[in-house]
């Protein structure tokens, strides 16, 4: 155990100047995305890059506020902040403001507050405490249930607020519990069903069953002596992906919105809609493949100068930067983010604590997820879900959520060498 001579000595220098050369990228671009070829200075808070430049500088108070707040208060009030954070997820149900089809924002005077941001941190904080509890085992059923049901509270309520988009990004945080020992399998069933639903999808649920019998049949008979014994445990397997299979039409047209289906349906090239729900990703890409190898530079992106690309300050804030640094710009943007899920996973693993190994492994899960989605659904390899592009993408709550998210865990850090 040794003592520190102030707050700054043990912080992780390198997740710091990440965090901060994201942020002012961010802003820079929010200015690039609303300039139309008149001078105004970067400043001038009517306008958006304005308004973002109060919260950046609002964030860093707040960085303040959590490095000199005791590293017990986030394990003590954990669950306490989960609790004030889903009360928030509900209230917005009924009394926020619906912007864009989704009722998840409160309105505070001139600005906006979207409680759904703020739930990630409290999420990562609930799961972490519960986790870190040292006679739990993660591969039992009971275990599992109250871990999955701390990830999908928080999400079903923002589901029932309409937002998809931050609905989804829970899922990330089931990678904490394969850190915690869950079965590996669990994750390959996972993406299999993802798997077939899409290519039931695209080639229809006929053909595909066709081909996966085509494929039991094979495996059968290269395996004649395991059906002997396990041919129960086979058919179980295939009526099972059969009935999923069959279902997965139903779903898609019974708990979808109109316009999410309309999206996959041009994500996956059944319909062509340049001027409905595939007008935004055509742009997207048009703006990022006219940036080329080095970028049109700073201010001169005709498409963003022009508007083309609708949101493109929040989700499509990565047009901005494709079309004005091009690849090369686009290429550190991207290796930025790797770098910080890497170094986030490395200081994860050096935690004495392991309510401070799982909370940060949290926070990477949810950072990369929001990454790799954001940019997957711009240059139209997802679909277009609304989530913001993390610490880039205009906006204060979002902000503000990512910002709290990352510098607990960097307080947590630099406690480390206090524990025992």
């Amino acid at each position: 155990m040794r003592t520190r001579k102030n707050i700054f000595e043990s912080i992780d220098r390198l997740t710091v100047a990440l965090y901060f050369f994201l942020v002012i990228t961010g802003w820079v671009s929010i200015y690039a995305s609303a300039y139309t070829g008149e001078a105004g200075s970067i400043m001038d808070t009517t306008r958006n890059y304005g308004k973002q430049m109060i919260w950046i500088a609002s964030s860093i108070f707040l960085i303040l506020c959590i490095l000199l707040i005791d590293l017990k208060f986030y394990t003590t009030f954990s669950y306490l902040i989960y609790f004030l954070v889903l009360m928030s997820l509900m209230a917005v149900i009924f009394t926020g403001r619906e912007i864009a089809g989704s009722r998840s924002w409160f309105q505070i005077g001139g600005f906006s507050l979207q409680p759904s941001e703020f739930a990630k941190f409290a999420t990562c904080l609930a799961l972490a405490k519960y986790l870190s509890n040292i006679s739990l085992n993660v591969r039992k059923l009971y275990p599992r249930v109250i871990a999955a049901g701390i990830i999908a509270l928080p999400s079903g309520l923002i589901f029932l607020q309409h937002d998809t988009g931050s609905a989804i990004v829970f899922l990330a945080l089931i990678l904490v519990l394969f850190r915690e020992g869950l079965s590996g399998k669990l994750l390959v069933i996972g993406g299999f069903t993802g798997l077939f639903f899409v290519l039931t999808l695209i080639f229809g649920k006929f053909t595909i069953l066709g081909a996966l019998g085509a494929l039991g049949a094979i495996y059968l008979y290269l395996h004649q002596k395991k059906i002997k014994t396990h041919w129960f445990r086979y058919a179980v397997i295939f009526l099972v992906a059969s009935s999923y299979i069959f279902s997965v039409d139903y779903a898609f047209e019974h708990f979808l919105e109109p316009h999410q289906k309309k999206r996959i349906n041009v994500l996956i090239g059944k319909e062509t809609d340049l001027r409905g729900a595939g007008y935004n990703v055509h742009q997207s890409k048009i703006a990022i493949g006219s940036g080329g190898f080095a970028g049109k530079g700073f201010l001169k992106g005709t498409q963003t100068k022009f508007n083309f690309v609708p949101e493109q300050s929040t989700d499509f804030i990565f047009c901005t930067v494709g079309e004005e640094w091009g690849f090369l710009g686009s290429f550190l943007l991207i290796v930025c983010f790797v770098g910080l899920t890497i170094r986030l996973v490395i200081m994860a693993e050096r935690q004495r604590s392991k309510f401070a190994m799982l909370y940060g492994y949290g926070v990477a899960a949810i950072i990369f997820f929001h990454f790799a989605v954001n940019i997957g659904m711009t240059i139209g390899l997802l679909p277009v879900v609304g989530i913001p592009l993390p610490f880039l993408s205009y906006g204060g709550s979002s902000l503000w959520g990512f910002t709290i998210l990352l510098f607990i865990f960097v307080k947590m850090d630099s406690a480390r060498l206090e524990l025992l």
